[in-house]
């Protein structure tokens, strides 16, 4: 069996409900059944077969989602590509991973065509040769229309009986802010226990109706909570990307009970003039995570009445591996939660040895959401999957009940004159000010102390703030050796599609900053 069975099951049952409403118009769970097969077929006759790679650069549609259920029904990998990203990103994401075809917007065929001339090293093959070039709007020399190639769809798409649950099915490139994007490879049975992890944590029902504003291609929006949608039989109403205003629109008329929105999301629409009157009242629960959540920001939404339930996890897990429930929520308030309900954790120190309730440790997670590995990179494999457990790279702390509190990341631990900090607690402090926006805090080498702590500060519009200011913020809360030695002002800091700070490009800002204190 595999995930396009979720489909046809939701469409013999219930098959006039709606499965994804998109732009004013909905699609049954009939008509997106249809459309699984009319994708998988048309990409049967245009020779994909188990294993082959069906590649997307675009929006969020119905249309992306049907081809992520007609990949996983030939057995075929679905790499859906960062539209954020510039051409010579994704040619690295092609090289690495080569489609058989790819199928491209209107808004990027340009911009992919343009690769066509881009050589591969050997002054002969270009990046695009040997890939099928499917423009699903007005097309560019060389392309095949997306009209032509639904027109293939003659019959019904075969039926692989090898294909199954260990069946590769999804590579998502992360992010690459620390080097080269990696390719991590998830198979069905992973997105179906991410799945059932996402149930338990949402309490999902077929009443459900889901907001996705997130992108499709990468798994917190996928996978959070709009494919376990899709296998629940709920309603999820998709939007091509996020924007505020449609965001309250959708939530205040359109019967809206659960949603994901990252602390990127929530601080825009925080900023905006609807925030104090926006009713909410429909909401379940908010569900965030990606990043550190600030403290105001979960503050505001309970303040609104609903509570904001934090997720962790990656990639790598799929994503969801530890989660908190609405029912502590407010409780506990700060913490990413209780391990999946299908998944193991493990806090463990330097040795690997698991460390005690308060004391902080590397985050490990084990469970079948978690991913075979990355693609083509056996040696960064075998340095993050011990044993089945997969090391995050994160560091954290449980308390005495096993909720989980995220400390930072291993690789930005500060080492300073022999005492580890770890900037989270820092940025956590310092974004209660009201004056500041931003803010990231990351390690300078220094000759005497090893490294010394830099806060690196991004103000709100209209307000001043000087580095000694900043400083003033942390005075007795916390240990002098874990106060800044030095702030940067900066008016706004580097990025992913998410909104997560680039901590890489942080440090190269800081190397050719001013110093403002």
């Amino acid at each position: 069996m595999n995930l396009s069975a979720w489909i046809d099951r939701n469409a013999g049952l219930t098959p006039g409900k709606t499965a994804v409403r998109f732009q004013g118009h909905d699609v049954s769970y009939a008509a997106l059944a249809a459309m699984v097969e009319q994708l998988a077929a048309a990409l049967a006759a245009s020779t994909v077969r188990r294993g082959d790679c069906v590649a997307f650069l675009g929006f969020n549609s119905p249309e992306m989602l049907a081809l992520l259920f007609a990949c996983a029904r030939l057995g075929a990998l679905f790499m859906p590509l960062n539209w954020r990203l510039a051409g010579p990103e994704h040619q690295q994401m092609l090289q690495d991973c080569p489609p058989k075809i790819l199928i491209v917007e209107a808004a990027f065929v340009a911009q992919t065509d343009a690769l066509k001339e881009v050589p591969l090293g050997d002054g002969i093959r270009t990046t695009l040769d040997g890939i099928e070039l499917v423009a699903s709007g007005p097309s560019a020399d060389g392309w095949t229309s997306w009209d032509e190639f639904l027109g293939r769809a003659t019959g019904i798409a075969p039926r692989d009986a090898d294909i199954g649950e260990d069946t590769p099915l999804l590579i998502c490139y992360t992010s690459g802010s620390t080097g080269k994007p990696k390719g991590v490879l998830l198979t069905q049975r992973a997105l179906s226990c991410n799945a059932a992890n996402s149930v338990d944590m949402h309490d999902l029902g077929t009443d459900d109706v889901i907001l996705n504003t997130l992108p499709l291609f990468h798994v917190g929006g996928l996978n959070n909570l709009t494919t376990p949608a899709l296998q629940a039989g709920c309603t999820v109403v998709l939007h091509p990307k996020f924007d505020a205003d449609a965001t309250f629109d959708a939530i205040e008329h359109e019967g809206i009970t659960l949603t994901v929105l990252v602390p990127a999301q929530l601080d825009m629409m925080m900023a905006n003039r609807r925030w104090p009157g926006a009713d909410f009242s429909g909401l379940r629960m908010i569900t965030t995570g990606s990043t550190i959540v600030p403290r105001h920001v979960i503050h505001a939404v309970h303040a609104k009445g609903v509570p904001l339930a934090q997720v962790y996890g990656s990639t790598e897990t799929c994503p969801i591996a530890v989660y908190l429930k609405a029912g502590d929520a407010m409780r506990k308030a700060g913490s990413t939660g209780r391990v999946a309900v299908r998944c193991q954790l493990r806090l463990v120190d330097i040795d690997g040895i698991d460390v005690k309730p308060g004391v902080t440790g590397e985050i490990l997670v084990k469970g079948d959401n978690v991913m075979t590995g990355y693609w083509n990179a056996p040696h960064a494999t075998a340095g993050v999957l011990v044993d089945g457990w997969f090391r995050t790279g994160d560091m954290g702390h449980l308390d005495e009940e096993g909720y989980l509190y995220v400390d930072g990341r291993s690789k930005d631990m500060i080492i300073s004159g022999g005492e580890n900090i770890y900037p989270a607690e820092i940025e956590n402090l310092l974004i209660e000010c009201p004056d500041i926006a931003e803010v990231s805090v990351i390690g300078r080498p220094d000759e005497r102390w090893g490294e010394i702590v830099v806060a690196v500060v991004v103000p709100k519009p209209g307000r001043g703030l000087s580095g000694a200011q900043v400083l003033t913020l942390l005075e007795g809360r916390i240990a002098r050796f874990k106060q800044p030695k030095e702030v940067v002002i900066v008016e706004a800091l580097p990025k992913t599609a998410l909104g997560k700070i680039r901590k890489e490009d942080v440090r190269k800002m800081v190397a050719h900053a001013d110093i403002s204190n």
